[in-house]
């Protein structure tokens, strides 16, 4: 399967610009390490603990959908008004990677200590990006 990839736009420098630079969203990926096992493959575990992470940010919520795999792991979504939370986990790793994407209102960095506390992690990498970066102006 070949993968095709969008060409990147070099932006000018902002000084150029009279307005800042915007973006269409806000992502956040989150690397949970060294999580409870059992919780990490708990089906109803993970549906509650996002649907509460959710709730906690302040998103509004439309729907939901999670699947558990055989012999382990879980992997889901809460589609939210403001975009949407995913996750997907490796029990066999002790590992879950999330994704919680806003382009609206909602308290990502609450979202987040909800689901490393949830899960039991001991360790996190989490990373901010601005996404669609657009020149206002």
């Amino acid at each position: 399967m070949s993968h095709s990839v969008l060409p990147s736009k070099t932006l000018e420098p902002l000084a150029e610009h009279p307005a800042p630079l915007e973006g269409v969203g806000s992502q956040i990926v989150l690397d949970l390490y060294d999580c409870d096992t059992g919780l990490l493959d708990d089906v109803a575990h993970v549906r509650h603990s996002m649907l509460e992470a959710a709730r906690i940010a302040g998103a509004t919520i439309i729907t939901d959908n999670f699947h558990r795999f055989e012999p382990w792991g879980v992997s889901g979504v809460v589609i939210i008004a403001e975009s949407h939370i995913a996750i997907h986990c490796w029990p066999e790793h002790r590992y879950a990677a999330l994704d919680v994407f806003t382009c609206g209102p909602m308290d990502m960095q609450a979202a987040c200590d909800a689901l490393i506390q949830a899960f039991g992690s001991e360790r996190t990498r989490q990373r901010g990006f601005v996404r669609g970066e657009l020149i206002h102006g």
